[in-house]
This record gives structure tokens, C-alpha cells and sequence, in this order.
């Protein structure tokens, strides 16, 4: 079973666009071996949003020779992508047949008490001193990268103290942050903050009959 720890940097928030991607392809779960890396940037078909700019310092001129966005591609061998919200990252490439392991998810499940779960935070949670340093080219795709996999070696060996059990692999690693991904409080409308058990019977029936409802907060309705 082949995983990939995945990253992008995009034209911005509406409609985004790739306009860098980089991979790690990791040879196993244990260890979390680097066998083949991946770093390129690509041109977009629309101008880059000021907010993207300052975060990634990417500039539209600085693409004009790179392939086009769309002509990026996962390896075939891709059965897991993995990634920090990666259903962003998942999407601004258009979906690919994947099981996706988002490092997000699961670093919400087992510190649920931390201030913040961005990347960078968990970064400084679990590698203090080592953090600015790391975190010194943060938003760019292949630093990105690197940092997941350091945050992914700490999430495995907490989900194993968890567990009371390794991780028997990227399959139950997936199952794991499917299940991290099911929210337990509601986080819009007009009960946002609510207890999911606790919504009224009558919005919940509502809820589950909207087409656009997020499947993980139908998965938590449904419980």
C-alpha cells in the first residue's frame, strides 16, 4: 500500500488553483522512510489572491514558464494521500480516487485541549525548540511536507498509547482519522456550539435532508 504525504500552495481562497504541490512518498508506516520526493510550481489561469501572496510569497511572474495547474497529477500508485486539512489540498487537484488521512483531524482527537491545531502549532507542541528553525519557510509546499511527517511520527506513537496497540498500518491509520473527522459539537447555525447528541430531534431530521451537508456531520447526525 503505497501513501503520500501531500501539499499545495494556491491562488488564494475562491476557486483555488494550484500553484505549487509537493510530495513525500513514504515507504512504511514504521519509521515513515522518505523513498521519492516531489517539489514543482505551476502556472495558474488566474491572478493570485493578495492573501495567498503573503502567505506562500509566490508571484504570478514568477510562473509564467511552469506547466499549467491542471496538468498536475498524482502518482498512480497513490492509495493514500495524507495531509494537514487535506481535503483542501485533495480538492484543489480535483478529487482523486484516494484514501485521505488528514493530520488535522487526528492532532484534534488527541490534544484536544491545545489553543490551536494548524501545522505550525503542532509543530512548536511537539518540537519546541526545534520549531523556528523548521518553521522558518513554513507555506512553502515542500517544507510543508517535511513538517507533516514529523507531525505524522508523533501522531502515530500517540494513537498507539491510545489504542493500547501499534498502528497495524496505513489502512487502520485511515479508519483512525475517519473516525477523528466526525465532529462531536455542531459548528454552524443557529445551534453552533451545541453537543451534536444534544440538537433538537426536529433539526437534526432538517440537517440530514440537506444535499450539500458535509458527510462527517451527516456521519455524526446518524450516530
Amino acid at each position: 500500500m503505497t501513501a503520500y504525504i501531500f501539499d499545495s500552495e494556491t491562488t488564494g481562497l475562491v476557486a483555488p488553483q494550484l500553484v505549487e504541490a509537493a510530495w513525500l512518498k513514504i515507504g512504511s508506516i514504521v519509521g515513515l522512510p522518505i523513498t521519492e520526493h516531489f517539489l514543482q510550481r505551476y502556472k495558474p489561469a488566474k491572478p493570485i489572491e493578495l492573501g495567498a501572496l503573503a502567505t506562500s510569497h509566490i508571484l504570478d511572474e514568477e510562473l509564467v514558464d511552469c506547466p499549467p495547474h491542471d496538468s498536475f497529477a498524482m502518482p498512480a500508485d497513490t492509495q493514500y494521500m495524507i495531509g494537514h486539512n487535506v481535503d483542501y489540498d485533495w480538492r484543489v487537484i480535483g478529487e482523486p480516487d484516494v484514501k485521505r488521512i488528514c493530520t488535522k483531524a487526528l492532532s484534534s482527537m488527541l490534544w484536544p485541549h491545545a489553543d490551536s491545531h494548524t501545522q505550525s502549532a503542532m509543530i512548536y507542541l511537539h518540537y519546541r525548540s526545534e520549531a523556528p528553525t523548521l518553521l522558518r519557510n513554513a507555506h512553502a509546499a515542500l517544507d510543508d511536507v517535511k513538517n507533516c511527517r514529523l507531525l505524522l511520527t508523533k501522531i502515530i506513537w500517540a494513537l498507539s498509547d491510545k489504542l493500547g496497540r501499534p498502528v497495524n498500518g496505513w489502512d487502520d491509520l485511515w479508519l483512525q482519522s475517519e473516525e477523528a473527522r466526525i465532529p462531536t459539537i455542531i459548528s454552524f447555525g443557529k445551534h453552533k456550539g451545541m453537543a451534536i447528541s444534544d440538537l433538537p430531534g426536529d433539526y437534526r431530521s432538517w440537517l440530514l435532508k440537506q444535499n450539500d451537508l458535509d458527510p462527517f456531520v451527516r456521519k455524526a447526525l446518524m450516530r
